[in-house]
């Protein structure tokens, strides 16, 4: 079934790659695909700050990208679908073809991050 066939769907798509378009969101599903983790072990992780973390794995959840299970008193965050992890292996591997072009790309930047996790 092809969603995208319309203006709505090219919208509802775009919001989808939103999700992986953040690098501290990028991050985390990036280190969410070895299994699930803890906030604290995300941070560790990632290098990201808690409160930065927590707010970005809100934004994953709702998104659908993210889901938390409860075990006792810790909540313990995995992918949602396996196929977002093959979706960021498809992207690693394409980005191996053509990281020179994207390297090179100056219509696209990434933001600069100041050491808290937020735009400069």
């Amino acid at each position: 079934m092809q969603i995208v066939a319309n203006a709505e769907g090219i919208q509802l798509q775009s919001k989808l790659f939103r999700g992986f378009g953040d690098p501290a969101r990028l991050n985390i599903l990036q280190t969410l695909r070895s299994g699930p983790k803890t906030v604290t072990e995300i941070v560790s992780a990632t290098g990201l700050s808690q409160s930065n973390t927590s707010n970005h794995l809100r934004c994953l959840r709702e998104c659908g990208l993210v889901a938390a299970e409860q075990q006792g008193k810790y909540a313990y965050y995995h992918l949602s679908d396996d196929r977002v992890g093959d979706f960021l292996a498809l992207g690693e591997s394409l980005l191996a073809d053509v990281a020179r072009g994207v390297y090179e790309c100056t219509r696209y930047k990434v933001p600069v991050r100041d050491g808290h996790g937020g735009a400069e």
